[in-house]
């Protein structure tokens, strides 16, 4: 699985409509669930990102797949990370020169 920690913040549009966050994000894990990707963890933050995600998705196609489509909605814009787990970095850190 490829992992994603997301950054978000709310556009105009989602802020307008707050309310309907905890729906919005329902809504959200049931696409991924759809694509066969995973929302592990969401948060509602303070400071500089209203939102952190992170997500497992089965290949970056699926991942680009659902991220352009919450993006498509209007009322996020993301930042997205990809992640590494202990166990991936120790093969690119063996490659190392």
């Amino acid at each position: 699985m490829v992992r994603y920690v997301t950054l978000l913040n709310f556009t105009d549009q989602g802020i307008r409509n707050v309310k309907q966050t905890i729906d919005r994000a329902k809504a959200f894990k049931a696409a991924a669930d759809k694509l066969g990707a995973t929302l592990k963890d969401l948060y509602w933050t303070q400071g500089r990102y209203d939102l952190v995600a992170t997500i497992e998705v089965p290949d970056e196609q699926t991942g680009m797949s659902l991220l352009l489509a919450l993006g498509s909605m209007g009322n996020v814009k993301s930042q997205t990370l990809r992640a590494f787990t202990s166990d991936e970095m120790k093969p690119i850190l063996s490659k190392m020169p």
